[in-house]
């Protein structure tokens, strides 16, 4: 069996990272400096070419720091890279227990209903012209994003900006791609806004420990940034106003009044399934078969089955060991040309519209219904077959929207798929399912899934009569950080906590609005910093990068680090390159006598300049959606980096941060 192209890749590519380490080995000034550029450059491999999830490679290099405590000896070190009571300090840290926080009064704002009422708002005063509607959505976007999770604030967003599409007849992809750049650029709004600006705090303290009295660092406020910040907001919005009719993709408009989701599915992605109710008669060769056997090799989906009395629909009720049986009654979605064939063969009765499933399959009470897989999803790499999909949620899959293609079971481009349910999810893929509203609207509540249809029928449940106390509690936090001298973290816990005692969410609540995977992330990396600056890493690297960019004035030598700090965030997580950077640019400007805390804000800004290809964890949130082509980002992203680049420096020198 012959090595595929995507591991040959990455045997390449660790064949090449191991020269570069060697080679390092021979020009680096100490024994502990090598061996902190091993594990920097392996850190980079592991990232760039997802070898593994990228908080299981930065939980594996805090573990390799850590067993450098017990074969210190044998690497030629006097003491480990990291103390072992240092280790786990990222575990306990401000900017982690920040970040949760920060989680958890988001996940409140939303179950109040809030973005519902933005929703409305947005349409109240926007109309339905884009020109209105785009900086209303990206600006309201930005904002919130400027107090959580900017990818949180765009997944908050993706079932606002839907209704707002459905109602507004602007296609999505004119919509997502403006409020998906302005969350990122959100997050430079305040000091909370981003991982790697709530972190940038702890590394510069972290620096201290190691820097003389003359070089100490000071830290930065909530608002610090805010200039900046909204300065590259406000670029976003203009650029989008300006040339969003150039950039953005072109896509038919069409007028969705009274359309079903059959309808809308073929309108939108050209795929033309068909709803049918068919009986089983005593001559059906399907008799005694399985329903997965025959749903396999025919490419149909049972969406009902009337057994008796009993009609079975929904969450645990379609198993897939099921056997047919004279006088059920099926209801089918499936290609027409397919079906046809099917009923065909395997004589059924076919029933004049629905009189059995009327009820149950009206759009009243089922529909297509189009899903995210976040970048979270336990679900990436696993099948529907694999995970029992209709019986264990109550969704049968048509077909995934992938990287701008529409991927179903024998379509003429994908003649290899004999089966949609046996390929494996990756993140950022819609998938186009066909469910009942009360199965969907059960999976609002489950993270593996982004629910992006949103004008369906449902229940929300939602805790309208608590937003005084979400607000009041946000508030809160806001005003401790504001006017008080608490850290961060305790600051932003009050107003976690206080949500949880109100009501707002309850305790299972709070911990599933934490992305664990991101935590995990941040307090393992956090050794990394400790280990690149006390070894003196970090001041090798920026004397050899001050020997090459020395001679350029201030601003220029900044915008080099902002441009490094860039094609490292596209290539790593955001987190990783702003633990990386910082101790670098701290020494470089040591090296030319500037003011360290200044390049070291550069460099976590300059971490959220991830507009070139879909790799910022909000970008791949909207490609499936949107239906956006990686092609779309290097034409829209490539400007929108140009432009992030020029205005921070620009703004950093222009209000004088010192």
């Amino acid at each position: 069996m012959g090595i595929s192209k995507a591991v040959l890749k990455k045997l390449i590519a660790a064949g090449v990272f191991l020269v570069i380490a060697l080679y390092v080995t021979t020009i680096v000034p100490t024994t502990g400096v090598a061996w902190a550029m091993a594990i920097l450059l392996l850190t980079v491999y592991l990232f760039a070419f997802e070898v593994v999830d990228v908080d299981v490679a930065a939980i594996v290099i805090m573990v390799l720091l850590g067993l450098t405590a017990l074969f210190a000896p044998i690497m030629g070190l006097d003491e480990a890279m990291v103390p072992a009571d240092s280790l786990f300090n990222g575990f306990s840290s401000n900017a982690v227990i920040s970040i949760i926080a920060v989680m958890i009064i988001g996940a409140g704002l939303d179950k109040t209903g809030l973005m519902s009422q933005v929703a409305v708002f947005i349409l109240k005063v926007g109309g339905k012209t884009e020109k209105r509607i785009i900086p209303i959505i990206s600006g309201t976007v930005g904002i919130i994003s400027s107090f959580m999770q900017n990818v949180g604030a765009a997944a908050l967003f993706l079932p606002v900006v839907s209704r707002i599409s459905n109602r507004s007849g602007i296609p999505k992809s004119r919509l997502l791609m403006p409020m998906g750049f302005c969350a990122i650029l959100g997050g430079t709004v305040t000091m909370i806004g981003s991982s790697p600006l709530i972190l940038l705090n702890d590394l510069i303290l972290t620096s201290n420990q190691t820097l003389d009295s003359a070089n100490q660092m000071h830290t930065w406020e909530l608002f610090s940034v805010t200039p900046i910040g909204l300065t590259l907001v406000i670029t976003g919005i203009l650029y989008f106003l300006l040339a969003g009719r150039y950039v953005l993709p072109v896509a038919k408009e069409s007028e969705t009044e009274h359309e079903t989701t059959l309808q809308y599915l073929q309108r939108t992605y050209n795929i033309k399934f068909k709803l049918l109710e068919v009986e089983l008669g005593k001559d059906s060769p399907l008799l005694g078969r399985k329903l997965l056997e025959v749903e396999t090799e025919r490419n149909v989906r049972v969406i009902a089955m009337k057994e008796g009395s009993q009609v079975r629909a929904g969450v645990d009720s379609l198993d897939r060991d099921l056997e047919f049986k004279e006088g059920h009654v099926l209801g089918l979605v499936g290609l027409p040309e397919r079906e046809q064939s099917f009923i065909d063969r395997e004589k059924l009765i076919i029933h004049r519209g629905t009189p059995i499933f009327g009820d149950l399959l009206s759009d009243k009470q089922s529909g297509m219904a189009e899903i995210v897989i976040p970048n979270d999803s336990s679900l990436i790499g696993k099948s529907a077959i694999d995970v029992w999909m209709r019986k264990r949620y109550g969704i049968s899959l048509m077909a995934i929207l992938r990287n701008g293609e529409v991927i179903y079971a024998e379509d003429q481009e994908h003649e290899d798929i004999d089966e949609i349910r046996k390929v494996p999810f990756q993140a950022g893929d819609m998938i186009m399912v066909y469910t009942t509203w009360d199965a969907l609207e059960r999976l609002e509540k489950d993270r593996d899934f982004i629910i992006i249809t949103a004008d369906y029928p449902r229940k929300e449940e939602v805790r309208p009569n608590k937003l005084g106390w979400a607000l009041g509690f946000f508030g809160i936090a806001l005003a401790l950080v504001l006017f008080t001298d608490l850290k961060l973290s305790i600051a932003l816990l009050t107003g976690a906590i206080g949500m949880i005692l109100s009501g707002v969410l309850n305790i299972d609540e709070a911990y599933e609005a934490v992305s664990w995977k991101t935590v995990f992330l941040l307090a393992s990396l956090i050794p990394l910093g400790y280990a690149v600056e006390s070894t003196g890493t970090a001041k090798w690297i920026a004397e050899g990068v001050l020997t090459v960019v020395g001679d350029l004035p201030i601003w220029g030598i900044q915008a080099v680090l902002a441009i490094l700090a860039t094609i490292f965030t596209l290539v790593m997580s955001n987190v990783g390159a702003t633990v990386l950077l910082v101790p670098l640019a701290v020494n470089i400007a040591i090296g030319i006598g500037a003011n360290p805390s200044v390049f070291a804000l550069i460099v976590a800004l300059a971490t959220s300049n991830s507009f070139l290809i879909p790799t910022h964890q909000v970008n791949a949130l909207i490609m499936g959606p949107a239906g956006y082509r990686v092609p779309d980002f290097l034409k829209a992203g490539g400007v929108m980096t140009i432009l992030f680049l020029v205005v921070l420096i620009t703004t950093l020198n222009l209000f004088g941060y010192k």
